[in-house]
């Protein structure tokens, strides 16, 4: 018998969405355990002492930390429809985009949305910019590995649920349908009940948790503009 699988998670983790993205889409069941970020639990800080974040995989006694490497893995570890491309290099490339997302695109999104004035201006010119790298990425494709959801496809389905919420709270938009309308297809698909096994929250429990922590945000996003 395998051993229990678990998701230590927080309400509002864009990162933990993935890692139950995979589990859903390779068919392993999981018990989320919901974590309060303002008072860590001794489970979270005993399982993750070198970044003391979420997500983090508890699969029996052992336990796997970070978004990415979690889902490769998922991936190795259960049976189930392959999320990383078997050739070479299809895999490299899918980790090159998943490397885009987390150090090119994640970055200029989130300020864009939470900065002002002149500097809130650069960060909105460098993802949309980095927004049509994608989008030149999926023309012609159902998904970014091709007719199913895969790697690329849960690196950045947090983007699906997350884009109207952030741009209801914030009042400020990067992403246009008609300039990405592969982007926007593909948004579309990925909530569809037939790609998106996740039990997200309803859009109205993220807008009143990020109307909520609003000005958190911004005070994490005035740091991060620093550096």
């Amino acid at each position: 018998m395998s051993p229990p699988v678990k998701v230590i998670s927080a309400l509002g983790s864009t990162f933990s969405h993935r890692v139950e993205a995979a589990l859903c889409l390779k068919g392993v069941p999981y018990e989320l355990i919901q974590e309060d970020l303002n008072n860590k639990s001794e489970l979270l800080l005993t399982h993750n002492p070198v970044h003391k974040k979420v997500p983090v995989l508890l699969h029996g006694d052992q336990a796997i930390c970070e978004s990415l490497v979690i889902i490769e893995y998922v991936d190795e570890a259960f049976l189930g429809p392959p999320l990383l491309p078997i050739d070479p290099y299809d895999r490299a490339m899918a980790r090159f985009w998943a490397n885009f997302m987390d150090n090119k695109l994640l970055k200029p999104f989130w300020l864009a949305h939470l900065t002002e004035g002149e500097v809130q201006k650069g960060f909105a010119k460098e993802a949309k910019e980095n927004l049509a790298l994608l989008e030149v990425q999926l023309r012609g494709k159902r998904f970014f590995g091709g007719d199913t959801v895969g790697y690329i496809d849960i690196v950045f389905c947090w983007l699906a649920p997350w884009l109207s919420v952030v741009e209801e709270v914030t009042g400020m938009t990067v992403f246009s349908p008609e300039l990405y309308n592969s982007l926007a297809a593909w948004r579309a698909r990925c909530t569809s009940p037939s790609a998106s096994k996740v039990a997200e929250p309803s859009g109205d429990q993220l807008v009143a948790y990020f109307t909520e922590n609003k000005e958190r945000y911004k005070m994490y996003a005035h740091a991060w503009a620093q550096q």
